[in-house]
């Protein structure tokens, strides 16, 4: 698990169902990162329209919100682009709360179809991507699709979700790695003009 820390997630989805947004705080965390990896700028704002519109018929949203959701996307910045690290927190249901294994799976599909809807929202030139980011979306998309039977055997089942999360984790961390924006290395000594 990554060394930073998701606020609660249970606190935040409160947070959006006073406010009337129905989001759910993994289809928020999702949206973000999907903006962040289809090359939304790392100092830019343009990420709120985007939000009002795709959430809230392009009203804007209360500023305790606006500041959580400015909190995940500077995380996910800071995740997305160390150097050494390839971890990625999710921000869904599960550590930290009672999450079944089906709120966990519902939540990892939320998650994942709203960073698909990110790319999208920010227009990502996903026809021009390379062979394996191609690859990577076609993953996600088919994992927006899972689900868990309860017929089956839960413990196998929540073996597969453990895995699935960490693919899709390596489809995200692919994805970004092609469109995402990079932070700009300072030249360490003064250009002399």
């Amino acid at each position: 698990m990554s060394e930073s820390t998701l606020p609660d997630y249970i606190a935040v989805a409160t947070e959006l169902q006073q406010a009337g947004l129905a989001v759910s705080p993994a289809e928020l965390h999702g949206l973000l990162v999907g903006m962040l990896s289809g090359g939304l700028g790392l100092k830019d704002d343009s990420w709120q329209p985007l939000l009002f519109d795709y959430t809230n018929d392009g009203l804007g949203w209360p500023q305790s919100l606006l500041t959580r959701s400015r909190e995940l996307l500077d995380l996910s910045i800071k995740e997305l682009t160390a150097e050494q690290s390839f971890e990625l927190a999710l921000f869904i249901p599960g550590e930290g709360m009672e999450a079944d294994l089906f709120e966990q799976a519902d939540g990892l599909s939320e998650w994942v179809n709203h960073f698909i809807s990110g790319l999208g929202l920010i227009n990502a030139q996903l026809a021009k991507a390379s062979a394996d980011t191609k690859e990577a979306l076609a993953d996600l998309e088919e994992i927006a699709r899972l689900g868990i039977d309860e017929d089956d055997d839960m413990e196998e089942q929540a073996q597969l979700l453990e895995q699935v999360i960490e693919h899709v984790k390596a489809c995200v961390l692919t994805i970004h790695a092609e469109f995402g924006v990079k932070p700009s290395k300072e030249s360490e000594t003064p250009t002399i003009h």
